[in-house]
C-alpha cells in the first residue's frame, strides 16, 4: 500500500489491533457521532479494543465511548469507531482525522460519517435524518494543510462529488423501508463549542446550509484524500438557534440522539444490506 500522511501511526494502531484480536477486514467503517452508538449492540459477533489499549488517544466529550468495534452487520464484516475527536477540543487536525486513516488502513473501502446537527431548513424537525450531498467548510482549517503530495495521493482533490451517490442512494432506499423520515442536504461544519446565534444561522441559511455541526467535514476531507467512498447522516437533534423558542443544550441533543438509537440502528442495516450486494 502507498504512503499517504498519516500512514505509519495508523500502521501501528492497527498492529496494536491485530495483536489483540483476529478479524475480518471490514468492508465499511463506521465513524458513530452522538446518538449512533446503539449500532454496536447489532452486530454480530463483536469484538471491542478501547483506544487507550491500542495507541489511540482518549475522546474528551459526553456521549463519544472511544471504542474500535468489529463484528458484521447484515453479515457483512465492518469496525464501528465509537467516539471521535473534535476541534473544539484544542486538538490538533491530524489527531481530529487519525479515526478516517485506521479505517482506511484497516482495509476498508468505505467509510460511513453520522454525526448530530442542527435543522437550518425549516421544512427539517426534529428527529429527521439528513443524507449529505454537499457540505460547507467553515472552520478554516483543511486536513491537508502542510501534507507533500505524491503521485498517488495528491493534495488538491477534487470535491465536486464529495458524497458517494451510490451509497446516498442506498441510505434513501434504506430510510424508506423502515419508516425513517430523511432529506437531502448541505452540512455546514463550524468550529464551536459554542452553539450559534441566531444572526449566524441566518447567515448560513442564506450561504445554503441546511444543517449545522461541529464535525464531520474535515474527516470528509481527508477521506477523499484517500481515496475512501463517503457517505454523510445527520441526525437533526435541534433546530438551530432562532428557529424555535428555548435555549439549546448538549444534554438535550444527547437525550434526543438516544431516543432514535434504535431505529437508527435499523436503518444502518438496511442500508448495508442494500449497498453491499
Amino acid at each position: 500500500m502507498a504512503e499517504y500522511y498519516g500512514k505509519d501511526r495508523a500502521a501501528e494502531i492497527v498492529r496494536n489491533i491485530k495483536e489483540t484480536i483476529k478479524f475480518e477486514t471490514p468492508h465499511i467503517g463506521f465513524i458513530l457521532g452522538s446518538g449512533w452508538g446503539h449500532v454496536a449492540k447489532n452486530l454480530e459477533h463483536a469484538q471491542t479494543v478501547s483506544y487507550q489499549s491500542i495507541g489511540m488517544p482518549p475522546c474528551g466529550v459526553a456521549g463519544h465511548e472511544g471504542n474500535l468495534i468489529f463484528g458484521k452487520l447484515s453479515g457483512v464484516p465492518v469496525v464501528l469507531v465509537q467516539g471521535r475527536y473534535h476541534l473544539y477540543e484544542g486538538r490538533d487536525i491530524a489527531e481530529t482525522v487519525l479515526p478516517v486513516c485506521v479505517v482506511k488502513e484497516l482495509g476498508a473501502s468505505s467509510v460511513v460519517l453520522t454525526n448530530a446537527a442542527g435543522g437550518i431548513n425549516a421544512a427539517y424537525e426534529v428527529g429527521d435524518l439528513m443524507f449529505l450531498s454537499d457540505h460547507i467548510n467553515l472552520t478554516g482549517r483543511n486536513p491537508l494543510i502542510g501534507v507533500k503530495a505524491t503521485d498517488e495521493y495528491p493534495i488538491f482533490i477534487d470535491m465536486s462529488s464529495v458524497y458517494d451517490r451510490e451509497m446516498r442512494m442506498a441510505l434513501e432506499t434504506a430510510s424508506s423501508r423502515k419508516g425513517v423520515n430523511a432529506h437531502r442536504g448541505v452540512y455546514m461544519q463550524v468550529l464551536g463549542p459554542s452553539f450559534e446565534t441566531p444572526a449566524e444561522i441566518r447567515a448560513f441559511r442564506s450561504m445554503g446550509a441546511d444543517a449545522v455541526g461541529m464535525s464531520t467535514v474535515c474527516e470528509a476531507v481527508f477521506a477523499r484524500y484517500l481515496r475512501l467512498k463517503v457517505a454523510g447522516i445527520s441526525c437533526i437533534t435541534n433546530m438551530a438557534a432562532g428557529m424555535t423558542a428555548g435555549q439549546i443544550k448538549h444534554e438535550d441533543v444527547l437525550e434526543e440522539s438516544k431516543k432514535r438509537e434504535v431505529k437508527f440502528s435499523a436503518l444502518l442495516r438496511e442500508f448495508v444490506r442494500e449497498y453491499v450486494k
